[in-house]
């Protein structure tokens, strides 16, 4: 069976959902009152940020401490997370979550699909279980 490789999809979909998280992390923060909401705002923001951001360039930090983010069931648990405490106040965090939310679910169900190759991106940081440096 011959793998697929949706490289350029999947970027286009990261830089969306990067730019869904930093959108809902400003859009969680401002309405609010509450110091709770203002810090769930800047960490989704800021998490949005560094979706985005892995699009472009791996900082070997992120490879090292953040792992999780080069394998589909990772980066599905991650955004299923960031998803989810979004989900509050009003109807666009409702809407910013769920979008979230399903993409993180769609990456889970991608994960044990062997005919779909993981990005390059993803693929090159991931040197799978027992290989950090010592």
């Amino acid at each position: 069976m011959s793998t697929m490789d949706f490289s350029d999809a999947f970027r286009l979909v990261n830089l969306g959902v990067g730019a869904l998280m930093a959108v809902g992390g400003i859009w969680h923060i401002f309405p609010n009152h509450y110091i709770s909401d203002i810090i769930v705002g800047i960490y989704v923001l800021l998490f949005g940020l560094a979706v985005a951001l892995l699009e472009f360039q791996i900082p070997p930090q992120i490879s090292r401490y953040a792992s999780f983010l080069f394998s589909f069931i990772g980066r599905g648990i991650f955004y299923i997370f960031c998803g989810s405490i979004l989900l509050e106040h009003n109807t666009m965090d409702i809407i910013f979550g769920t979008v979230i939310g399903i993409i993180g679910v769609a990456y889970v169900v991608l994960e044990f699909i062997p005919s779909i190759e993981p990005p390059q991106n993803m693929r090159e940081a991931d040197g799978g279980w027992g290989a950090e440096q010592v």
